[in-house]
């Protein structure tokens, strides 16, 4: 029986715009009729930056926050959910939201998208051992994908903290020409995110995870600056379909 897909729209909800346009176009369909039910609830101003949790800027822990939508989606009639914030996944955040859920005897699977990203590699590029993450800050100084690469046999390479905190974090973040204000890339955003991919490239990776649910919108194409870029919405779109209905899932 097909299953219904829940999206947590709202972390951010240009990312969650984002996962619902790679969920149809990764489904493989002949008639509007033929696309899976997905139910996207986004209500932005009730879930705290998780960012600014994780780097002690608010006490209150998103978890809660997106455990309530999530409960609200299994209401809906979801059986599956989806999370595109790269950060809500960090275990500070993620750990007591599996808890709520389970403290509400919600059964719904929820999946991790950073375990998808890591099973995405293990599959795709088995031979690439060097991976670059570009993420927001909390994402990094969380170990958010560094805890779940490491164990798999790859090795996460990283920004200078510098780097990180004065050119990629503001690219998603900044107000004036962030990707989180303005919902596409801009110039600067451009720019600073040009910085961060050439360090990268000289650090060693072999391919780039766009490590928050925002980067995608800045690239157009699979590579940049010679390296293949991997798209975690992308990841998440599909390992949703995948759940739901795999006999729906395009082939790569």
């Amino acid at each position: 029986m097909e299953k219904w897909i829940g999206v947590v729209g709202g972390v951010g909800p240009f990312a969650g715009i984002d996962l619902l346009g790679k969920i149809a176009a990764q489904t493989a369909v002949s008639l509007d009729q033929d696309h899976l039910t997905v139910l996207n609830w986004s209500q932005p101003g009730t879930i705290v930056d998780r960012t600014e949790f994780l780097l002690g800027q608010v006490a209150e822990n998103p978890a809660f926050a997106l455990a309530e939508q999530v409960v609200q989606l299994a209401k809906m009639g979801a059986s599956v959910v989806g999370i595109p914030c790269n950060t809500a996944h960090a275990p500070r955040i993620f750990n007591p939201l599996r808890a709520e859920l389970a403290a509400a005897h919600c059964d719904v699977q929820l999946l991790h998208m950073i375990e998808e990203v890591g099973r995405f590699l293990q599959e795709q590029l088995p031979g690439a051992k060097q991976i670059g993450v570009l993420s927001t800050t909390g994402t990094y100084r969380a170990r958010v994908y560094v805890d779940v690469l490491e164990p798999l046999g790859f090795t996460a390479v990283l920004p200078p903290l510098t780097l990180q905190t004065e050119k990629i974090h503001p690219a998603i973040y900044d107000p004036v020409y962030g990707l989180k204000a303005c919902g596409l890339a801009t110039d600067q955003a451009q720019e600073n995110l040009r910085l961060g991919l050439d360090h990268l490239k000289a650090a060693g990776a072999e391919a780039v995870i766009l490590g928050c649910t925002e980067l995608p919108l800045a690239f157009a194409e699979a590579t940049a600056v010679g390296l293949p870029l991997i798209d975690p919405t992308l990841i998440l779109a599909r390992a949703l379909i995948r759940e739901a209905n795999p006999a729906k899932l395009k082939p790569l």
